[in-house]
């Protein structure tokens, strides 16, 4: 039987989970802080070493959904259309990652309660969170200046991805915040995390019209 690149990876994608799982069980039974890099790669049965060959950090596991999201992000803007304004850009990369599922994807649904959780009680990981959510929006930004070199400066970019992303990001945690269990609730109820994020997503748009010229319909 073969061996080969398909093999390796899927057992590399099989650890990688564990390696989730395995935080994300910790992480909730015993608390953040007092869950060790060591623990998580006992519970996944792995050595601490190979934990390090996937994740740098633990909080690189607690945050580890995001990097998609800002993928994709990057990918749609880089991919504007000749009549697009930068409020279309922005709309079409809501609407692709919504759609992609990663807001509804298991792995969300169980990290996202979670991680809402321990970042409100826990202020290393606010600071943490702080500076990804920022370091993310300032690559969107200079992305979406990129994409509009003659329509929006560098302040104007960042101004409309920071409201944006963060229109998006309150939703989220005003949703999980008001809901006493809130992974069951999202398991039984995903079109209303869906709804919530596009009226989110319509409430900041209409503020962000006026930049570059008339909104397209959407």
């Amino acid at each position: 039987m073969s061996t080969g690149p398909g093999l390796r990876e899927r057992k590399k994608e099989r650890t990688r989970a564990a390696l989730i799982d395995a935080a994300a069980e910790l992480f909730s039974r015993k608390g953040y802080d007092e869950t060790t890099v060591a623990e998580i790669a006992a519970a996944a049965d792995v050595s601490t070493r190979t934990f390090f060959s996937y994740f740098r950090t633990k909080e690189e596991v607690l945050f580890v959904d995001n990097a998609e999201r800002l993928r994709i992000a990057q990918e749609e803007i880089r991919r504007r259309l000749p009549d697009d304004r930068p409020v279309d850009v922005l709309v079409r990369t809501a609407q692709r990652i919504l759609a992609t599922g990663t807001f509804t994807s298991e792995l969300f649904t169980r990290l996202a309660p979670l991680r809402t959780r321990l970042i409100l009680g826990n202020p290393g990981l606010q600071g943490y969170a702080l500076r990804m959510l920022l370091g993310g929006q300032t690559e969107l930004a200079r992305g979406l200046h990129e994409a509009f070199p003659d329509e929006l400066d560098e302040i104007t970019a960042a101004a409309m991805v920071g409201a944006f992303v963060g229109a998006l990001v309150a939703v989220i945690m005003q949703l999980f915040a008001d809901l006493p269990e809130p992974q069951e609730a999202i398991l039984a109820d995903r079109d209303r995390l869906l709804t919530e994020l596009r009226r989110g997503m319509d409430v900041v748009v209409d503020g962000l019209a006026a930049v570059g010229g008339p909104r397209a319909d959407r």
